[in-house]
C-alpha cells in the first residue's frame, strides 16, 4: 500500500503519527479504514447521527443525494418501479439478480403459497386492546415468530435463511392486516393464493366474511409500486438496527421487529402521518402563505413535514414517482382538498428562495400518505404499510451480514462526559 492509497493522522498533543488506508469506493465516498485507530493511537472517532461513518460494506442499494439517485443492486428505482413489479425487486434484493420468467414465477408462488400464519398468533394478537396501536402489534407479533418457527434457525445454513426471508415476506401482510382487523373489531381474513402480493393484501385489510372486496386494478398497482419504492435505501435508522440487532446472533424474526420499532418514530417511517396531519392543520390553499411564513420563522415550532432529506439534498427520486401514482389514483378516487394544498406547496418549494437554498425538496413522504388516505387506508395503517415493503430490504440485509466472514458484534464507542471517579460516603 503506497502513502497515497493512506491518510495520516497526527495527534499534535503526543506526537503520534499513524497511516489509515483509504478504501474505494465503486460509487460514492471513498472511506478511511480508521478500524485500528484505538490501537494505534489510543483515540476514538467522533461522529453523532453517524453522518460521516460507514457501518458496514454493502452491495445491495445506494444512493447519491447530490444527485438524486437512488439504484437496486444496480438498477435504478425508476426502472424497476416502471418494469418491475414488488416480489421480482425482493427477489432482485435477496439474489442480486433480477429473476427470469421461471424464477419470478417460482418465487411468487413460494412467497403467497406461505402467507398463512400460524393459527396461534391469532390468539396471541386478540391479548392487545382493542384499541392498540397497529405498530405495536407488529412490533410484538413479528418477535413472536421466532416462537412459532423456529424449526429453522440455523442462522449460519443459508437454506434456513432463506427459508427465513420467504417466511418473512410472505407474512408480513397477513400480520399487518390482521393487526388493522383486531383495531376493527372484525374477523381476520385468510390470505388467497390466487391473488397478487398487493392484491391479497388489500383483500385481507378490506374484505369481510358479509362482502367480498372488488380489487381495483388502480389501487393493486399503486400499493405494488409503494411498496417497491419502500423496499430499501441503505443504512437508514431501521436497517442499521436489524443489522445491530443482528449482529449478536439474535434471531432474524427478533432483529426485524426491532427494525420495525426503528421505523415507527416520525423522523422516519411515521413521517407520511405526519404530512397528512400537517396538511390538515393548513387546511386550504388560502392559508398556505401564512404557513410558509411560519415555517421560515425559527422562532416557530411549525414545520413543513415532507421537505427535505437527511442524504438527498436534490429531488427525492421516489417522490417523483409516487406523484405519477396519485395524480392516477385521485384520478380514479376523486379529488383530494389535501392534494391542491400539496400541489401548491411543491410549487413553492421548487421556486421560493428559503426552500431552494436549504435544498428542501418534497420526498418520498410528501404523497404517500394522500396516496393511502384516497385508497381508503387508515393513517394509523401508514407506518405498517412501509414496513411490509421494507422487510424484502432488512432481511437481505441481515443475511448479507450475516454471511459476511468479517462479522462482529456491533458495539459503538463513546465519549464520557460524567463527572469523575468519586467515592460513596
Amino acid at each position: 500500500m503506497s502513502k497515497k492509497d493512506t491518510v495520516t493522522f497526527i495527534n499534535n498533543r503526543t506526537g503520534v503519527e499513524a497511516d489509515f488506508p483509504i478504501l474505494d469506493s465503486v460509487y460514492g465516498n471513498s472511506v478511511i479504514d480508521i478500524a485500528k485507530l484505538n490501537k494505534e493511537m489510543s483515540m476514538f472517532s467522533y461522529d453523532p447521527g453517524y453522518v460521516s461513518t460507514a457501518s458496514c460494506e454493502s452491495a445491495i442499494t445506494y444512493l447519491d443525494g447530490e444527485k438524486g439517485e437512488l439504484l437496486y443492486r444496480g438498477y435504478p428505482i425508476e426502472q424497476l418501479a416502471a418494469k418491475k413489479d414488488y416480489l421480482d425487486v425482493a427477489y432482485l434484493l435477496w439474489n442480486g439478480e433480477l429473476p427470469d420468467a421461471s424464477q419470478s414465477k417460482e418465487f411468487k408462488e413460494i412467497i403467497m403459497t406461505h402467507s398463512l400464519m400460524h393459527e396461534n398468533m391469532k390468539r396471541f394478537l386478540q391479548g392487545f386492546r382493542y384499541d392498540s396501536h397497529p405498530m405495536a402489534m407488529l412490533v410484538g407479533s413479528v418477535a413472536s415468530m421466532a416462537g412459532f418457527y423456529h424449526d429453522k434457525m440455523n442462522i449460519f445454513d443459508p437454506e434456513h435463511r432463506m427459508i427465513i426471508a420467504h417466511r418473512l415476506i410472505s407474512k408480513m401482510p397477513t400480520i399487518a392486516a390482521a393487526c388493522y382487523k383486531h383495531g376493527k373489531g372484525q374477523p381476520i381474513r385468510y390470505p388467497r393464493n390466487d391473488l397478487s402480493y398487493a392484491g391479497n393484501f388489500l383483500q385481507m385489510m378490506f374484505s369481510t366474511p358479509c362482502s367480498d372486496y372488488e380489487i381495483d386494478p388502480v389501487a393493486e398497482k399503486a400499493i405494488d409500486m409503494l411498496f417497491t419504492l419502500h423496499a430499501d435505501h441503505e443504512q437508514n435508522a431501521s436497517t442499521s438496527t436489524v443489522r445491530l440487532a443482528g449482529s449478536s446472533g439474535a434471531d432474524p424474526f427478533t432483529a426485524i421487529a426491532s427494525g420495525i420499532a426503528s421505523l415507527w418514530g416520525p423522523s422516519h417511517g411515521g413521517a407520511n402521518e405526519a404530512v397528512l396531519v400537517m396538511l390538515e392543520e393548513i387546511g386550504s390553499v388560502s392559508n398556505i402563505d401564512k404557513y410558509v411564513a411560519k415555517a421560515k420563522d425559527k422562532d416557530d415550532p411549525f414545520r413543513l413535514m415532507g421537505f427535505g432529506h437527511r442524504v438527498y439534498k436534490n429531488f427525492d427520486p421516489r417522490a417523483r414517482i409516487i406523484k405519477g401514482i396519485a395524480d392516477q389514483v385521485l384520478a380514479k378516487y376523486g379529488k383530494d382538498p389535501l392534494m391542491e394544498i400539496a400541489v401548491r406547496l411543491e410549487e413553492i418549494a421548487l421556486k421560493d428562495e428559503y426552500f431552494v437554498e436549504r435544498k428542501l425538496y418534497p420526498n418520498v413522504d410528501f404523497y404517500s400518505g394522500i396516496i393511502y388516505k384516497a385508497l381508503g387506508i387508515p393513517v394509523e395503517m401508514f407506518t405498517p404499510m412501509f414496513a411490509i415493503a421494507r422487510t424484502s430490504g432488512w432481511i437481505s440485509h441481515w443475511a448479507e451480514m450475516i454471511a459476511d466472514p468479517n462479522m462482529k458484534i456491533g458495539r459503538p464507542r463513546q465519549r464520557y462526559i460524567g463527572p469523575k471517579i468519586r467515592d460513596v460516603k
